[in-house]
């Protein structure tokens, strides 16, 4: 008996991956997160994905957020906030913490928690502590969650510039003089921490450059011009980090350059260069992301230059461990030589920023590398890799 006209059932669709994205946070940088989600939001392909936009507020809780990038915006110089996009104040966002089940849940105070379906990865736009650091990438890990970057181990050596230092060294590339003032240090003696910092420029001179150890975006930076600044930058890095590290100023010029995960491994951008902005005393936050100061790129470099600069950013890349993306800055010395300075495992990401604007002068525009970044992470398994 022929079936050709009795009805048919419908076949169900395959399910569109789910990407969660996660931003805001509780560091410093909450608000260049928030900026940074907007642009993925808004370049994420949804005929490919289905998204959740989370949020965690300043004080660490993760809510719903609107999927409304136009208000993830830098507006009248004020970067926005994940409360001014939060879906509630009162609910909150569970990822349970097993790998057998992978289902969002929203609960909110007196009423039944609802589930929000599966995640598949995570794509984490947080910067700084609590976010870039490892802390997320072991809850994804234990959660059994894929995710966007680096793993555990990369991301906390991305985000300490002293173990990260200590790293390259030992894998043999070359870093810039520094100092590091850890916490203990300056408890038990305030004068002899100060006397190493001022023993250190009477070997390498004025300017330093006095930051938080584990901070990004150029927050908590002073330039010191000489003694008599000291203390007030000392106090400015603390404030965001109680571990500081003091840098020499390098003379010379500031290159950075891309690496991103294919199928592959891992390639390098075209490098950019970061002129020195007039109206700054160096490319701090201000610079960076409320004045845009713009990069140049592909940086003016011979064939010889571009090539090693390459090279390193991929080293730089390999020696930590890293997955996924990262941005490696470089200072290319008077003398011919580049001297890595750090590296982003979670680097800005907004349009404006570098790190996008390398790729697409590579030939890979925003949402093509949003997209690209999100399939590197669906390819690679959680746990030991």
């Amino acid at each position: 008996m022929s079936t050709e006209n009795l009805p048919q059932s419908p076949e169900q669709q395959p399910r569109k991956p789910r990407v969660a994205v996660v931003f805001g946070g509780r560091s410093s940088e909450h608000g260049i997160s928030t900026v940074t989600a907007g642009a993925v939001l808004g370049a994420i392909d949804r005929t490919k994905y289905d998204v959740l936009p989370i949020g965690i507020t300043r004080d660490g809780r993760w809510v719903l957020t609107a999927d409304d990038p136009q208000r993830m915006a830098i507006t009248d110089r004020r970067t926005p906030e994940v409360l001014d996009v939060a879906e509630s104040t009162e609910g909150g966002v569970v990822l349970p913490v097993d790998p057998a089940n992978r289902e969002v849940v929203y609960s909110e105070p007196g009423a039944v928690p609802k589930a929000l379906g599966e995640v598949d990865v995570v794509f984490p736009v947080l910067h700084g502590p609590f976010g870039e650091d490892g802390t997320l990438q072991g809850l994804l890990e234990l959660s059994g969650v894929p995710y966007v970057g680096s793993g555990v181990l990369a991301s906390a050596v991305g985000q300490d510039k002293d173990y990260m230092k200590r790293v390259f060294t030992s894998f043999g590339l070359k870093v810039g003089p520094y100092v590091v003032i850890r916490p203990r240090e300056w408890q038990q003696d305030e004068s002899a921490a100060r006397k190493k910092i001022v023993d250190f420029a009477g070997e390498h001179g004025w300017p330093l450059f006095v930051k938080p150890a584990r901070a990004g975006s150029s927050i908590g930076i002073t330039k010191v011009d000489d003694l008599a600044g000291l203390d007030e930058a000392i106090a400015e890095a603390q404030s965001h980090d109680p571990k500081i590290i003091v840098e020499a100023a390098l003379s010379g010029r500031e290159i950075e350059c891309g690496v991103l995960e294919f199928e592959d491994g891992p390639r390098a951008s075209v490098p950019a260069e970061i002129p020195p902005p007039s109206a700054h005393a160096y490319y701090d936050f201000d610079a960076k992301y409320i004045d845009s100061t713009p990069g140049v790129v592909p940086a003016p470099l011979t064939d010889e230059q571009t090539a090693e600069i390459q090279r390193l950013a991929v080293e730089a890349f390999e020696a930590a461990s890293c997955e996924g993306l990262v941005r490696a800055d470089f200072f290319l010395t008077d003398d011919g030589e580049f001297v890595i300075n750090e590296i982003n495992t979670l680097p800005g990401f907004t349009p404006i920023s570098m790190y996008p604007k390398m790729w697409e002068a590579s030939g890979i525009g925003y949402a093509e590398l949003v997209d690209r970044l999100v399939q590197a992470a669906l390819r690679r398994s959680t746990g030991l890799r």
